[in-house]
């Protein structure tokens, strides 16, 4: 296991850092993955955060059948290897199916179940199988507390290095809330939990097929879930978010990134002080 995962899932009252889960929604090419790499990369090395690069090797949920869904499924499985090696970092992907589970074993450390597919006992199970890291996203359907159920699918096949990860709730047709009373519930089941702040901040179901966002709230959500005791975040961040291929709508700008986990280290330490 990359020592990365070795020291998030190391048990500690009190982690001195939260880790980061961050990187574009889905490869676009080459160049752009090395790039958001390098620098986040760089940052958490500075600032001592354990850091997961983050990319869907291709989006099998998008609204219009035209939107783009990838680069290839080898092509951007071998990128998504290639960028871990060349920074040495473990590297996270979304599966969708048990067939995709065992293919993106080969090439990532830590698996991700979406959260429409959160349910899903044969993907569950196969991602369990394979001895990767699962991460769990709680569906925007379902209480903090029937994903102990999730959890103890990939559990059941001998693996227990599970993480959950809260991304809001259905509220109405057009957008999302989050209830941080979910998180210390997760904790409950044994699993390091993380706020998903982007996708928090999504308005799914618009009429004209692009999901909406509302970026500018990016800080307010990172904030309050350090301050509510996540142990670490999910934050999707590109370049130039305006010319995204997919969820540009509720990305943070890479350059902002690092003044914003300045300031979440600063609320993490007065987290664990008190």
């Amino acid at each position: 296991m990359n020592p990365t995962l070795k020291k998030i899932f190391t048990p500690s009252q009190k982690k001195e850092n939260f880790f980061l889960i961050a990187g574009p929604c889905v490869l676009e090419d080459e160049e752009m993955g090395f790039e958001i790499a390098e620098k986040i990369s760089g940052i958490c090395r500075e600032m001592n955060i354990p850091y997961i690069f983050k990319a869907s090797y291709k989006k099998a949920n998008r609204s219009k059948l035209e939107s783009f869904s990838g680069i290839g499924d080898e092509i951007a499985l071998n990128l998504l290897y290639d960028i871990g090696k060349k920074f040495d970092l473990p590297v996270i992907t979304d599966v969708h199916s048990y067939e995709e589970a065992y293919m993106a074993a080969r090439y990532a450390d830590v698996l991700q179940i979406p959260a429409f597919l959160c349910r899903q006992t044969e993907l569950l199970v196969s991602a369990g199988e394979t001895g990767r890291v699962v991460n769990i996203k709680k569906g925007q359907f379902l209480s903090p507390e029937a994903m102990q159920f999730a959890i103890e699918k990939i559990k059941s096949t001998n693996n227990s290095y599970v993480m959950a990860t809260e991304r809001g709730t259905t509220f109405g047709y057009g957008d999302l809330v989050v209830d941080f009373r979910g998180i210390p519930i997760m904790q409950s089941f044994g699993v390091p939990v993380v706020l998903d702040v982007t996708h928090s901040l999504q308005q799914p179901n618009q009429s004209k097929g692009i999901t909406g966002g509302l970026p500018h709230l990016i800080g307010t959500m990172a904030r309050a879930g350090i301050a509510a005791g996540a142990d670490g975040l999910f934050i999707e961040t590109h370049p130039n978010p305006e010319k995204a291929k997919s969820d540009g709508a509720n990305m943070l700008k890479l350059d902002k990134l690092e003044g914003l986990l300045e300031s979440l280290q600063k609320i993490r330490q007065a987290v664990i002080s008190s």
